[in-house]
């Protein structure tokens, strides 16, 4: 990729990019016949305005990509969603960047929720992979019905209807803070006894060398 992005939280500035950007979201899941759920102008420009949207621009401020933050039950689930590069700026690393970006966003504004998405895509299943999602059953996903409603507008909605939302063509992916950061907890624990046998045994060789001499 030769060109320069600067990937930010995007604000009412951006929302002139809202009309095209719901247009490329749609246009680009009917190229793959694959689902993504459409997204209204005015929905876009609603994340934005929340501070829940990144957006990738170009040196010369023209759009480039984008992203949004949705979430459900009072933030404990979250997911990264409408992933979208501009045509001329795809299969360039630009999707990975933007994805980096939104997910350090999501986990400063929901750093206990556990964040999840539904893809086809296998190069968002890559990029997701190495921030540390784990593919999942559907039933680990959020039950919110607002966020299945959402998925009406896919081609694929029949098949997920028809699986009473417990499958579909979309691979569900889960990152959950509490099992990621469980192993560091459990080494600082291991490191805190080890800290304390020490101070222990340091106690008792002071108490025996102090009645000795």
């Amino acid at each position: 990729m030769n060109k320069k992005f600067r990937i930010i939280v995007a604000d009412e500035q951006h929302t002139v990019f809202a009309e095209t950007i719901s247009s490329e979201m749609e246009s680009s899941a009917k190229q793959r016949g694959t689902g993504i759920a459409k997204r209204t102008p005015e929905y876009i420009r609603e994340k934005m305005l929340e501070g829940k949207a990144v957006v990738a621009l170009t040196e010369d401020g023209s759009w480039a990509g984008f992203c949004y933050i949705e979430s459900w039950g009072h933030g404990k689930y979250v997911a990264n969603s409408g992933l979208i590069v501009a045509p001329a700026f795809r299969r360039g690393g630009l999707a990975k960047e933007i994805k980096h970006k939104i997910f350090e966003l999501s986990r400063n504004k929901y750093p206990n929720a556990k964040l999840f998405g539904l893809t086809t895509g296998l190069a968002v299943m890559k990029i997701n992979s190495d921030l540390g999602y784990e593919p999942v059953t559907y039933s680990e996903l959020t039950d919110d019905d607002s966020f299945w409603k959402g998925c009406r507008s896919c081609v694929n909605f029949e098949i997920l209807q028809s699986k009473e939302r417990k499958n579909c063509l979309c691979t569900a992916m889960l990152y959950d803070p509490a099992e990621k950061e469980k192993p560091l907890k459990e080494k600082f624990d291991q490191q805190d006894k080890k800290t304390k046998k020490l101070e222990t045994v340091k106690q008792l060789f002071t108490k025996v060398f102090t009645i000795n001499f």
